[in-house]
């Protein structure tokens, strides 16, 4: 809104009520036609259909974190790789399981206690959960793995798809080349713009949108916005610990470092509230045992494991149970859509 007024543009809000969100849930499955499961896909819905009501064609700003370094992973891309080659393993596991000791509820507090003293720029929401991943990583057993770890739901897929094997690697054994000094981060970014990119982000905006007869047209990702992100310096991307640094330089000229310079915040709803609330029901009986024992693709021992803990307040199981969720609300509308064909 300040943005809005600074540079005198038309401005439009939307204060959405839990119901709102809630109210969409149900028809997920319908809208993606596959199990999706980024918790993102509520509000860019309900965005996508607020803008819908007044437009026809709409431009999205994604692309501009793979393209120029925008992510938070990126910036400690090159401190965790010297630490997973210079500390054994058996020291990280100790300092992993000494993070972990403290729930995510109480480093939330610890973290709400230390604002005050805290540069903004350096504040971080979920902290907590933020914590509780960041054990996770440090245990990477090499820096291939890194970021592997920091993206993933869940830590061990054999333990959790039935049948799964070996696990696969896909992009993240450094088949990009890009892996010596500083380039860590180049490597990452060339990672998700060629899978985290298009396989999410893409997807989610345009199922999104088309729901609504929304047009949504993705400017960063002209051929010469991408060819000139990629033929800059990481110096230029990355500088003093904040990402995105080039854009920032053009956005200074429009619009004051007070109204932007704030720690990034994703485009979320409370899934972690709603699993332990409004959504329980739902979840429940979507991750009852006997159901996916039956359905025989997902083992149920560690999943239940993750339930339970969630609903304790013990951790934030939130984006690993929202993934197995879209899985099971999929497969169910799949089932019930099925139409019986007479054999021959």
């Amino acid at each position: 809104r300040a943005v809005a007024q600074h540079l005198g543009t038309d401005h439009t809000e939307l204060s959405v009520r839990a119901s709102d969100a809630l109210d969409v849930i149900p028809n997920l499955p319908e809208i993606y036609d596959e199990p999706f499961a980024d918790a993102s896909q509520v509000p860019t819905y309900l965005v996508s259909k607020l803008a819908r009501s007044h437009v026809t064609v709409a431009l999205s700003g994604d692309a501009g974190d793979e393209l120029f370094c925008g992510y938070n992973r990126y910036l400690h891309a090159a401190s965790l790789e010297q630490l997973v080659e210079r500390v054994p393993l058996g020291l990280r596991s100790m300092a992993a399981k000494a993070m972990t000791a403290l729930s995510i509820d109480r480093w939330d507090r610890i973290n709400a206690q230390l604002q005050p003293i805290i540069p903004e720029r350096r504040r971080v929401a979920h902290a907590g959960e933020k914590v509780h991943r960041l054990a996770s990583v440090i245990q990477a057993a090499s820096s291939a793995s890194i970021h592997r770890l920091a993206v993933s739901r869940w830590q061990s897929v054999d333990n959790l798809v039935l049948g799964a094997g070996v696990e696969p690697q896909l992009l993240f054994q450094n088949s990009s080349g890009l892996s010596s000094g500083d380039q860590v981060e180049h490597s990452m970014m060339l990672t998700d713009s060629l899978s985290y990119l298009p396989d999410d982000i893409l997807v989610k905006v345009d199922r999104a949108s088309m729901a609504v007869s929304l047009e949504a047209r993705v400017p960063m990702l002209d051929h010469r916005v991408v060819e000139f992100a990629w033929q800059l310096p990481l110096a230029l991307k990355l500088r003093q610990g904040q990402g995105k640094w080039i854009l920032r330089q053009v956005l200074y000229r429009h619009v004051p470092q007070s109204l932007i310079e704030r720690p990034k915040k994703g485009f979320a709803v409370p899934i972690d509230q709603w699993l332990r609330g409004a959504l329980r029901q739902w979840a429940e009986a979507l991750l009852d045992e006997s159901r996916i024992r039956s359905q025989g693709y997902l083992n149920p021992e560690p999943i239940r494991r993750a339930w339970l803990e969630h609903q304790s307040g013990a951790r934030n199981h939130q984006d690993a149970l929202w993934n197995v969720l879209m899985f099971q609300a999929w497969l169910e509308q799949k089932e019930r859509h099925q139409v019986w064909r007479p054999s021959g």
